[in-house]
């Protein structure tokens, strides 16, 4: 099973993160990715921008409307991910639950689906499976 980690902070976090060393924040992290690397349950991760370089499509309208950040409380922004494939959900709990982060600081854990989560006799799961197939023999060229 795959689950997303999702980093989240409220305001305090984030000040606090500022007066941390960024070689600590690098090294902890680094640490943190590695052990993930080496016991073979880190499918992807990364880091993401400031919001105030991103922006958000709102669908309310006839016409999607994108709109600059910063567009959200801190706490309802994510600062970064991590893909884990593990054996369970309390696996993907243990693993959350040593990542280097501090007071403030939280992930937001869930599953990501798979293929056996839609109808198999859909035509666009059919040709998704498909895609994936691609992708898969051109990430092997």
């Amino acid at each position: 099973m795959k689950f997303m980690l999702i980093m989240r902070a409220t305001d305090e976090a984030v000040e606090a993160y500022k007066d941390l060393p960024f070689d600590e924040v690098i090294a902890a992290m680094g640490a943190y990715n590695e052990s993930m690397m080496k016991a073979g349950v880190l499918a992807a991760g990364e880091g993401l921008t400031d919001a105030a370089e991103g922006f958000v499509v709102d669908f309310s309208a006839e016409t999607p409307l994108v709109t600059d950040g910063p567009y959200g409380e801190t706490k309802e922004l994510f600062n970064g991910f991590w893909i884990i494939e593990v054996s369970s959900r309390e696996e993907a709990a243990e693993w959350a639950s040593r990542a280097p982060l501090g007071p403030g600081s939280f992930l937001e854990v869930r599953r990501v689906t798979d293929m056996s989560d839609s109808p198999q006799d859909n035509e666009w799961i059919e040709k998704e499976a498909g895609w994936r197939e691609e992708q898969a023999q051109r990430a092997q060229q």
